[in-house]
């Protein structure tokens, strides 16, 4: 009995449907086609080119290049391996770290000062 009166009470459902309305389609593109259009440009596509640029700049990596590791390290390539590079972060200290975890060059204009501006000490 129950059952008859939800089969009863769902036939307006089904009669609103319209199985001739076929433009359907054409609305969800008229929609969703402009907002994949700017996702497509305000994400994908710098993302794509911050990828190639990091790329390129992995590629480029030479011994004597000041690097920045993903973990905040500063130091001088040395040498290079498959897909390791060894750093030298100070006197007699070499570290080797996967070349995909250097994140950037360090030019020379980045470089800190060791002469007349370094700051002066209080004593």
């Amino acid at each position: 009995m129950i059952a008859d009166r939800l089969a009863l009470s769902s036939w307006h459902i089904l009669l609103a449907a319209d199985p001739g309305a076929g433009g359907g389609l054409l609305q969800l593109l008229i929609l969703f086609g402009p907002l994949f259009v700017i996702w497509y440009l305000l994400i994908i596509l710098p993302q794509q080119r911050q990828r190639k640029k990091t790329q390129e700049m992995l590629a480029s990596l030479k011994t004597g290049d000041r690097v920045l590791t993903s973990g905040g390290i500063y130091g001088t390539i040395v040498g290079f391996r498959e897909g390791v590079v060894q750093l030298q972060v100070a006197k007699d200290v070499k570290l080797e770290v996967a070349r995909t975890a250097v994140t950037g060059l360090q030019g020379q204009e980045d470089a800190p000062s060791k002469g007349k501006d370094a700051p002066k000490g209080s004593g």
